[in-house]
């Protein structure tokens, strides 16, 4: 991890975000942001990877991330990586896949995600989850 100030403001700001959350297994869901910005090699994939589900999880808005002063690389990437549920998944991705950023979280993201030796039980849900992400990750990958 980059210890900067921005990167513990963004750390603060998860941690807040997700400190009432746990993910499917029952474990706090801030782990999952942290293991992700644990691999990123910058301040700035740093930042998107600990805010990366902030706004599509919680309450905050974009707005509220931009108002903490975070640069406009770092918003670019959280806006490409907030999916909007009406826009298709491989649509979303495909934004992602243009931005340098956003890829080498959302790659990072999709990796955790389809470790299915996180979950306590491995469901039909989970494993077409698992598919849906692997599609993804051969996408951003070509």
């Amino acid at each position: 991890m980059i210890y900067t100030e921005m990167t513990r403001r963004a750390m603060q700001i998860a941690f807040e975000a997700h400190k009432d959350q746990v993910d499917k297994s029952g474990l706090p869901y801030i782990y999952h942001p942290i293991h992700l910005a644990e691999q990123m090699q910058d301040e700035t994939t740093v930042c998107v990877a600990l805010l990366h589900d902030v706004v599509e999880d919680t309450d905050i808005s974009i707005e509220a991330l931009a108002a903490q002063g975070f640069p406009s690389d770092v918003m670019t990437a959280l806006k490409s990586m907030t999916h909007d549920p009406a826009v298709p998944y491989m649509e979303y991705v495909a934004v992602i896949k243009n931005d340098p950023i956003a890829r080498a979280v959302k790659l990072a993201d999709l990796r955790h995600n389809s470790d299915l030796t996180r979950l306590t039980k491995v469901d039909e849900d989970a494993k077409n989850r698992c598919e849906r992400y692997l599609a993804a990750i051969a996408f951003l990958e070509a």
